[in-house]
């Protein structure tokens, strides 16, 4: 995975010294920072907002916080390492998602596809748009957010969750 995503950044920095190709977007110091505002509160679940370097990308939805117990609550606000996880990996997931490392008391939080808390089981759902309770266009979400990340490289990534 690491040669992979070597490969993609070296392929990348080359495009952008062509004078036709425009990334603007494109991280050359490898540091990717998720910053998840949470801002609502209710007793079925936590709806937030993802930013990627600072830019808003998508909505998050997790469950209500239940003093950090597995599979039943979001996990507690902090700075976390994350890192990309292969299909390969899981018995549960065929695309590529995210792993939060070290979280306190807790394995296995992933950013995943699901519309609903019922569907998070602990982790973090991504989507486009949210309602009462729910993210919508997750499927999408999720795909477009695993694209951006490796756009920027792939690796480095922390995540800070911070409660409003």
């Amino acid at each position: 995975m690491i040669k992979f995503l070597k490969f993609v950044k070296n392929l990348l920095v080359k495009l952008m010294e062509l004078k036709s190709t425009k990334f603007t977007r494109f991280n050359l110091d490898n540091k990717i920072n998720l910053l998840l505002i949470r801002d609502t509160f209710t007793e079925q679940s936590t709806i937030g907002r993802l930013f990627i370097n600072g830019e808003l990308f998508c909505d998050t939805l997790e469950n209500p916080w239940k003093d950090n117990q597995r599979n039943i609550s979001c996990i507690p606000d902090g700075e976390y390492d994350v890192r990309l996880r292969l299909p390969r990996e899981s018995a549960t997931r065929e695309y590529i998602h995210l792993l939060v490392k070290e979280v306190p008391n807790r394995d296995w939080i992933l950013f995943h596809r699901g519309n609903t808390a019922k569907d998070t089981s602990g982790c973090i759902l991504v989507g486009q748009g949210s309602k009462h309770n729910a993210v919508q266009n997750s499927r999408l979400a999720m795909d477009l957010l695993i694209k951006e990340i490796i756009n920027l490289g792939g690796e480095d990534i922390k995540l800070i969750i911070k409660n409003k």
